[in-house]
């Protein structure tokens, strides 16, 4: 499988497998770090892009062989008024190094990543697996740390991210051939496209998968509009924030490969806020699900900003990030920092003064 080096954000590529004799994990694994990242690989018939799951007290994380885990509830949390201080996460693929020391710097864990953060409530925008070492490590880390912060009086929550499909996807189906019109294309092929690591396929259990499968695509938090995407295509699957989360939780449910891919490659694009019409793209988002402002991963800021045209670009510096991207009218927060690129895992507390 080639590499889409230099090309634009999609890279126009088939996804396909010939004689590929595997089970439901790989026995192979994508390039370390550098696939074809920042562009999502999607087949070649689909169009080149110029341009929270909320855990419930009977749905707290699993953490391992089906035993729920356990906090032990703090009394001072709940004598606590109004909500706390809210933070979100950018991109995390699989760097749990990264993320736990940027959390700690935040003040939302403590030197042993335990939650320290009391009332403050936590969102992860998606891709937690995928291009980075320990996806799976990234995972429980969320797991636990929902169960934490939910004793302490906060919350910690997640959001379905394109990666999340990708994942369930090549778990579920393997290399099943799904509806293209560029040749066989399989959540198998794009996973390992898409960076997907040997190590996590293997550490992938059911509670991992049912907690991916139950997370929302949409939220609306003080007035922030939280998706993974910088896609308007959340529009397809509803006109209401339930609507659009109870539609791809159905979609999942009914286990059906071409309708799984279609979302898929739905929630991989990418762009629609960045260019001429971008802040009007925002507008339809937020005057239909509510909200002043839109934040959002998906598409690293580097990439939005041009600074760089691909990950095998010769300049081994990487890019510098400080900090979350306002673009579109001030209306869109950009928070992957692309820490695949040697960019920054991006922690940030909103609201964010511009």
């Amino acid at each position: 499988m080639t590499q889409g080096a230099g090309q634009g954000p999609e890279v126009e590529c088939t996804a396909v497998l010939r004689d590929f004799r595997v089970p439901a994990y790989v026995n192979e694994t994508g390039p370390y770090g550098h696939s074809t990242h920042p562009g999502d690989v999607v087949p070649a018939d689909e169009e080149a892009y110029p341009e929270g799951y909320t855990p419930t007290e009977q749905d707290l994380p699993v953490i391992s062989h089906g035993d729920e885990l356990q906090a032990a509830t703090d009394p001072a949390a709940q004598a606590v008024d109004g909500p706390g201080p809210l933070f979100v996460v950018g991109d995390v693929h699989g760097y749990l190094d990264e993320l736990m020391s940027a959390l700690q710097e935040k003040g939302l864990v403590d030197a042993a990543g335990n939650w320290c953060a009391g009332t403050a409530r936590l969102w992860f925008l998606g891709d937690f697996t995928d291009r980075g070492p320990d996806g799976i490590g990234v995972i429980d880390l969320v797991m636990r740390l929902s169960a934490e912060a939910a004793a302490a009086g906060g919350y910690c929550k997640a959001l379905m991210g394109n990666h999340e499909l990708l994942l369930l996807g090549a778990k579920r189906f393997g290399d099943t051939p799904v509806n293209s019109g560029a040749g066989t294309a399989t959540f198998q092929a794009a996973w390992l496209l898409n960076g997907g690591q040997k190590t996590d396929m293997d550490r992938l259990q059911d509670h991992h998968l049912q907690w991916m499968a139950r997370l929302d695509a949409v939220e609306e938090v003080d007035g922030h509009l939280l998706v993974h995407s910088d896609t308007t295509a959340y529009l397809d699957y509803g006109d209401s924030i339930e609507a659009v989360n109870d539609t791809i939780r159905e979609t999942l449910t009914r286990n059906d490969a071409d309708e799984v891919w279609d979302l898929f490659r739905k929630l991989t694009k990418r762009f629609s806020f960045r260019d001429e019409g971008g802040a009007g793209h925002v507008r339809s988002l937020l005057d239909t699900y509510g909200g002043t402002r839109i934040v959002h991963g998906h598409s690293p800021i580097p990439y939005l900003l041009g600074e760089v045209g691909s990950e095998d670009d010769e300049d081994e510096s990487g890019p510098v990030v400080e900090g979350p991207h306002v673009y579109a009218d001030g209306l869109a927060i950009a928070m992957d920092g692309g820490v695949t690129m040697a960019g920054k895992l991006l922690v940030q507390q909103l609201p964010l003064d511009i």
